[in-house]
């Protein structure tokens, strides 16, 4: 008999082909853990990054994943300006709604034009919109029930600022904004930042799989301005974790860097 695991890898190595290179076993473990974390609510959404593959070879990988009922059909694909991801349609409605209340993340602009990072009410504000569109978008996605083709976003996207919205997406406590219109540079050049960084073990058959959860960033500067949001993010989080009991040794950890250039 066939383990779950050796379907996730064969999964990924089958689905995800760039080429003629196919995602090491190592590869396929840790997406296949991000998955799961994604299916059990523990975050929203990943942006797949581990090799060039397309939107609709990621869509191939959640069809084939759903088929052996690895994981449940409350996952779909998300294109966004070319960028795949995996979302939890319930978990990422409920964190947009949430936003809408009032209650989304605060936004730091790092435009170039300044001098160093500051919280923005006025982009918190402009996201509220966007958080609207997205979520017609998403309720349309369910109305029609096309949990078998990837959701494209389409021209909506052109003028939204990208990794504000991943931030949101990924269920980043703090998010960044910057004025693409003038330069898609930064002011976090030199500039402390605090990395939280929460990590989990995969527990499968005798071996623990040890991956990362989630890793985001916050100006050490602004950490007391927005220590509510992370406080609150950590506490939800543990919180989650605790309701599932595939996940093991949630890991959360910070520290402190200064880095030369940063890009988002």
């Amino acid at each position: 008999r066939i383990s779950p695991l050796d379907l996730f890898v064969s999964a990924a190595r089958n689905s995800l082909r760039s080429g003629r290179k196919g995602l090491s076993v190592a590869q396929s473990l840790n997406l296949a853990a991000q998955v799961l974390t994604v299916d059990l609510g523990l975050k929203p959404a990943l942006l797949y990054d581990s090799s060039a593959a397309r939107t609709e070879q990621l869509q191939r990988y959640l069809s084939c994943l759903r088929s052996l009922q690895l994981v449940s059909r409350s996952l779909l694909t998300l294109d966004l300006n070319g960028n795949g991801l995996i979302i939890n349609a319930d978990a990422l409605r409920s964190n947009l709604e949430k936003t809408l209340r009032g209650g989304g993340p605060p936004v730091v602009n790092v435009s170039a034009s300044l001098e160093k990072p500051a919280v923005s009410d006025a982009q918190r504000e402009r996201l509220t919109g966007v958080v609207a569109d997205f979520l017609l978008l998403l309720e349309e996605f369910r109305r029609h029930d096309e949990a078998d083709e990837p959701l494209y976003v389409g021209e909506k996207s052109d003028d939204w600022n990208l990794c504000t919205i991943f931030g949101l997406l990924l269920g980043y406590p703090v998010t960044y904004w910057f004025d693409q219109a003038r330069s898609f540079e930064n002011c976090l050049s030199m500039t402390p930042l605090v990395v939280a960084t929460a990590s989990a073990a995969w527990q499968t058959g005798d071996n623990a799989h040890r991956f990362c959860l989630y890793s985001f960033s916050v100006p050490a500067a602004l950490q007391e301005e927005t220590r509510p949001e992370l406080e609150n993010w950590r506490l939800r989080l543990q919180e989650r974790f605790e309701q599932q009991s595939i996940m093991k040794d949630l890991s959360i950890s910070q520290s402190t860097v200064t880095l030369p250039s940063v890009c988002l």
